[in-house]
């Protein structure tokens, strides 16, 4: 089940997370809101894009809050140093990120893994971020062979079937099996709020349905039910506004060192 959770802290702004608790606790996932961040309108004011035209600082600043409110609520020690995440087109490519990924697009646009719309790893304590405003966030928790995915499905990328093939690399690359695989899809818009040719579209049940026909079971897919147009308030739409920020969808192998 998608939940949330609020990190207050009274020298600055609260911060909403999102996570779904259907994965186990080690497999630390995260999905950012809107509120607590710097950015000036109309990015205001988590905005974790880097590629949208908000002050760069502004953004990184963002970033910097975003996983010390993770570490502090979900008592991680993350790196946001470690921090990978890709440049979206919209396509079909799946990157397996290994340890000389680290630290790939934290900071800068420009290092972001190019041309990319879906990571895996299985790497320890190395998040992979997404970046969504309506589009669909699909993580991937495979419990028995320690690996995790992202994927990034708007209607695009969910006529390529990305998450089927995301879900297939993991198989080709780890021996994901996925009959044991976890999935949740994060909140996006939903069928109430999306059309195409002026047709009702379901992003969440197409990708499920393609989930499932790549042998998922229906009872290991977890959706939010939450529709980013309709959230407003709280999630970044660009159906509603066009010109505006990107929350962030993270998942990681939280794997605790011995002290």
């Amino acid at each position: 089940m998608y939940q949330t959770k609020l990190r207050h802290d009274p020298l600055r702004k609260d911060i909403l997370l999102g996570t779904f608790d259907s994965f186990p606790e080690k497999y630390l996932n995260v999905i950012s809101t809107r509120q607590g961040g710097v950015s000036q309108k109309p990015y205001d004011s988590l905005n974790l894009g880097l590629h949208v035209g908000d002050d760069i600082e502004d953004v990184i600043e963002n970033r910097i809050r975003f996983f010390t409110a993770i570490n502090e609520v979900f008592r991680t020690r993350l790196k946001i140093d470690d921090l990978v995440t890709p440049e979206q087109i919209h396509g079909d490519r799946i990157v397996v990120v290994t340890d000389e990924h680290r630290g790939r697009g934290a900071f800068r646009y420009i290092d972001a893994i190019p041309q990319t719309d879906a990571l895996i790893t299985r790497e320890k304590n190395l998040p992979l971020m997404l970046c969504f405003a309506d589009c669909v966030p699909v993580l991937f928790c495979d419990p028995v062979h320690e690996a995790v995915g992202i994927a990034h499905a708007g209607y695009k990328g969910t006529e390529l079937k990305i998450a089927a093939k995301t879900l297939q690399e993991m198989q080709d690359k780890f021996e994901t099996d996925p009959a044991e695989c976890l999935i949740a899809i994060a909140p996006s818009i939903g069928v109430c709020c999306y059309t195409r040719d002026n047709q009702p579209m379901d992003l969440w049940k197409m990708n499920r349905e393609q989930l499932i026909d790549a042998g998922v079971p229906e009872s290991n897919i977890d959706v939010s039910n939450v529709c980013t147009k309709c959230n407003v308030d709280n999630y970044f739409s660009y159906r509603v506004e066009n010109k505006t920020g990107r929350i962030a969808a993270v998942i990681a192998i939280n794997e605790r060192k011995k002290s």
